[in-house]
């Protein structure tokens, strides 16, 4: 397999700034859907009324893994986020390796959206006095529109992102702004999510795997670097925005939600219907249009999460078809960008391949698009990419003991060690409670496991047997003072 540039071999091109870059992360992780989805189910299995405060604890981690990850950025120019960062410390093996992983973990979380989207319009169409069409015709409607979007220049992708997210969160920044001038509800504001004992009572276990879920994809700055304005700078400062902006969003939504149903109220209406819950709190705190638009807002949320994947996939596909990138093992013409949009047109149309068969197996095993496709799919998402982070955060400290003098010990040692162990006991919690995640089957939970194991092994095993020229491993520069 040749992985030689070819003569229609074209860079990725783009002028990313900070905003857009964080537009599309922030779009990836699907603010509105996790606060109207997973918050609700986070009260009801997790650890209840102290819920908010497992999105504190998440961010915390996250901040620590983001100042390895970031100081790292400063020294590898490329793209490839995790593969690539994997590759420099640990080897190309685990490069290529967790490229694959990546590529499962992102596929599973995009099939499951789509599952989601696709049953959201029509409960949407439906409740207007539209047809009941099958979900899978919407799904496949919103697989065309990412495509032809996917294909373009990813400023476009960063326009429509952008709309859509300020949409999104500006409903629930009313929603939450409106909950605490009024002091909350008939109990007034929650204070419950302060107290350490009610953090670890309940199933903080099962609550810290939910809040996790909501920051997928943040690692999608470093992704784009090739299409970034002065990347040293706008990768930084666009992944620690993300974080703080994420984590503080998700814990604000869920800690007016608690405060306007009260403690034992919002458990007990979580547990009822974790659905409606966001739906019915804004129909009752803005009235009957406050709900109608949180509805039609969840479905552009859910598609803007779709397209963001799209992208991320899209660039990992292309990184390892480049012939420039250490981790290049599939065929050159996925490398390729586009002559005019300078976008990865050949993998984003190999994504929407992939995609659609994806689509078509679910729905010629007729799986549920809630319960099986969104549910099953975005648990082995989760393990994965907390894997993957796992197996950054370990790179970013063989690479730094490689390269003395090119961080501090807080960026080379010890903010990653810390990293490691929040991240290790996120892996262990995600892997013991994954048959619980997929629907209490031990059965598709293993396979499961079988898949991404197995993910990693064929990448390890691929880039051992496909020959490559040499890239020169560049050497890093000082850190400036």
């Amino acid at each position: 397999m040749s992985t030689t540039p070819s003569a229609g071999h074209h860079r990725l091109s783009g002028s990313l700034g900070v905003g857009a870059i964080v537009f599309m992360v922030v779009a990836a992780a699907a603010p509105l859907t996790v606060v109207a989805g997973t918050v609700p189910i986070g009260i009801a299995a997790g650890n209840g009324a102290a819920f908010p405060a497992s999105y504190v604890v998440c961010t915390v981690v996250l901040l620590f893994f983001a100042v390895g990850f970031t100081t790292m950025a400063r020294h590898v120019d490329a793209g490839g986020a995790f593969s690539t960062y994997v590759a420099r410390g640990l080897g190309r093996p685990a490069g290529v390796g967790s490229a694959f992983l990546a590529l499962v973990s992102y596929a599973a979380v995009q099939l499951a959206v789509y599952g989601f989207i696709g049953s959201a319009i029509d409960v949407l169409v439906t409740d207007h006095g539209g047809p009941d069409l099958p979900w899978g015709v919407w799904s496949v409607a919103v697989m065309v529109v990412v495509a032809l979007l996917g294909y373009r220049h990813i400023e476009l992708s960063g326009r429509v992102l952008g709309v859509l997210l300020v949409a999104e969160v500006a409903v629930v920044m009313v929603l939450n702004v409106v909950v605490v001038v009024r002091g909350g509800g008939d109990e007034g504001l929650a204070s419950t999510a302060l107290d350490p004992s009610a953090f670890t009572s309940g199933a903080p276990g099962i609550a810290l795997i939910f809040a996790v879920a909501g920051y997928i994809g943040f690692e999608a700055t470093a992704i784009f670097r090739n299409e970034a304005r002065d990347p040293d700078r706008t990768i930084p400062r666009a992944t620690y925005a993300a974080l703080l902006l994420i984590g503080g969003f998700y814990a604000l939504s869920a800690w007016a939600l608690v405060s306007w149903w009260g403690d034992e109220g919002a458990v007990a209406r979580a547990v009822a219907d974790p659905g409606t819950m966001l739906g019915e709190t804004a129909t009752t705190v803005l009235g009957g249009f406050g709900g109608d638009v949180v509805e039609v807002l969840l479905v552009t949320s859910v598609f803007a999460a779709i397209l963001a994947f799209h992208n991320v996939i899209s660039r990992y596909l292309h990184t390892l078809g480049d012939p420039a990138s250490e981790v290049a093992v599939l065929p050159a013409a996925l490398g390729r960008a586009h002559e005019h949009h300078g976008s990865p047109h050949v993998a984003s149309l190999t994504t929407s391949v992939v995609g659609a068969v994806l689509l078509a197996l679910c729905l010629a095993f007729q799986l549920d698009p809630v319960l099986e496709v969104f549910t099953w799919f975005a648990a082995v998402s989760v393990v994965g990419l907390i894997a993957l982070m796992l197996l950054t955060s370990v790179a970013v400290v063989a690479y730094f003991r490689r390269h003395p003098g090119l961080a501090t010990p807080w960026q080379a040692v010890i903010a990653p060690a810390v990293a490691i162990c929040g991240l290790a006991a996120f892996a262990w919690m995600t892997v013991d409670n994954l048959a619980l995640l997929v629907g209490g089957s031990a059965t598709v939970a293993t396979c499961f496991k079988a898949l991404l194991i197995g993910a990693f092994a064929a990448g390890l095993l691929l880039s051992l047997a496909v020959r490559r020229q040499a890239v020169p491993d560049p050497v890093p520069a000082p850190a400036q003072p």
